[in-house]
């Protein structure tokens, strides 16, 4: 009886010294995407333990922008008693919604009905795009349930329209609920402008090489770890070769 032991122990290797390498780039992939991991109401820090006004967890806001809003905020606090807090996540949890995760920070930072009166709270997940906005009794009597509505879709949304303008966008919502907040008339979103296409309708090319780049990757990785497979399921099945 012919043996192919030793066959079958050099395609095992081969087989090992294939995956290794793919496990190791996996394994360098899922750590590069740790930052974009679903945010919960426990992931972020309280105002009841820390001076927070802007909180970016989806490192999407500049540093400069984060210090002009929190100062805006701690101004309007200072002046009016009333507190606005911005939140900006990657990703929520499973099974999560914007408006869910905002009811529960809303409550979880502010326990009582006394405390929740002269809140504002505005959050805003970039991957989805989407936004909620919750207010107090007493903050609901300047920013009515149909301006914050106006706020989120038409201050907000329009600048994420116009290409995901994370900063402007809760720079123009800051400006706009500070100024209610503090008793001013409403300034009203951002006007609307139409914009004349000078540039042809293809893609960028930076866009497209974005693209591309993520297709490849996707495609090597198969590739490098089918390729192997295939390989040695081929000398097993047909052990004479």
């Amino acid at each position: 009886m012919k043996s192919y032991s030793n066959k079958y122990s050099h395609n095992l290797l081969s087989l090992a010294n294939w995956i290794v390498p793919i496990l190791s780039i996996l394994f360098a992939i899922f750590v590069c995407a740790t930052p974009v991991l679903a945010t919960g109401v426990y992931d972020l820090p309280s105002p009841n333990t820390e001076d927070v006004w802007m909180v970016d967890q989806a490192d999407e806001i500049s540093l400069a922008t984060q210090g002009k809003l929190s100062n805006n905020f701690q101004q309007l606090a200072k002046q009016t008693g009333q507190e606005l807090r911005m939140v900006a996540i990657r990703r929520l949890d499973y099974g999560e919604t914007i408006d869910t995760l905002a009811d529960q920070l809303f409550s979880t930072w502010y326990s009582t009905s006394e405390a929740q009166a002269n809140q504002t709270l505005l959050v805003m997940d970039t991957l989805t795009n989407n936004v909620a906005l919750r207010t107090g009794s007493k903050a609901q009597q300047l920013v009515s349930p149909e301006i914050a509505q106006s706020v989120i879709n038409e201050t907000i949304g329009y600048n994420l329209r116009k290409g995901d303008k994370y900063n402007q966008a809760l720079l123009d919502a800051s400006d706009r609920l500070v100024a209610l907040l503090s008793g001013k008339p409403d300034p009203g979103p951002p006007a609307i402008t139409e914009e004349i296409q000078v540039e042809g309708t293809f893609t960028k090319a930076e866009d497209t090489d974005a693209g591309s780049a993520t297709v490849w990757v996707v495609v090597l990785l198969l590739l490098a770890t089918v390729i192997p497979m295939v390989t040695y399921f081929w000398y097993v099945g047909f052990p004479g070769n």
